[in-house]
């Protein structure tokens, strides 16, 4: 009775297990149907914006994106400069996505492959579909997998061109071009997010 109670106890728990990962795949288009529905709402301008920036807190790492785009200067900071950092990046970030994506009504993208990097990354490849205001855009998805029960975006490479990298740049300039000091990159952070 034992062997049968702990076999049916085992069973269930790989079964469990199997359904609650959830594929990168899937992940993202799941992800990309949830903001286009919201998109297509008929509601204000400012109400999308706030529920997009629900969906990048569930969906984004981006605390993770924060420090990669702060890069080798993240190791100088005291923990409470990383906190400000953190805090007032996650501001800039949800404001930039959001504010951008909010310019879509309804857009398709379609997923159509993955390739899975290592336990802690898969690529997801998918194309926002063409319309008459725009040509067909390849985008790649870099999806951070290491917890496989809550799949994270890291970056998202547009025809061939990673956010992630394209904003470390800028933080890089911003701080080569003020000797290294954070107190810069936070103004900067500041003044977009108060816009």
């Amino acid at each position: 009775m034992k062997k049968k109670l702990l076999s049916i106890i085992l069973i269930s728990n790989l079964i469990f297990n199997v359904v609650v990962a959830l594929e990168a795949d899937i992940f993202v288009q799941s992800t990309v149907n949830r903001a286009s529905k919201l998109l297509s709402e008929n509601i204000s301008k400012d109400e999308k914006i706030e529920k997009l920036k629900s969906i990048a807190r569930d969906t984004v790492d981006i605390n993770g994106i924060g420090f990669y785009t702060l890069g080798a200067t993240r190791k100088n900071l005291d923990d409470s400069e990383k906190a400000e950092y953190l805090e007032k990046f996650e501001k800039y970030f949800l404001k930039s996505f959001s504010s951008r994506l909010a310019e879509y009504t309804n857009p398709e993208i379609d997923v159509f492959a993955k390739e899975v990097l290592n336990k802690n990354y898969t690529i997801v490849n998918s194309t926002l579909q063409a319309t008459n205001e725009r040509p067909e855009i390849k985008i790649d998805w870099r999806i951070y997998t290491k917890n496989p029960d809550q799949p994270l975006i890291r970056d998202l490479i547009i025809e061939g061109l990673s956010l992630a990298r394209t904003q470390k740049e800028e933080f890089a300039s911003v701080l080569s071009s003020n000797d290294g000091d954070i107190n810069a990159l936070f103004k900067v952070l500041e003044d977009f997010s108060n816009k």
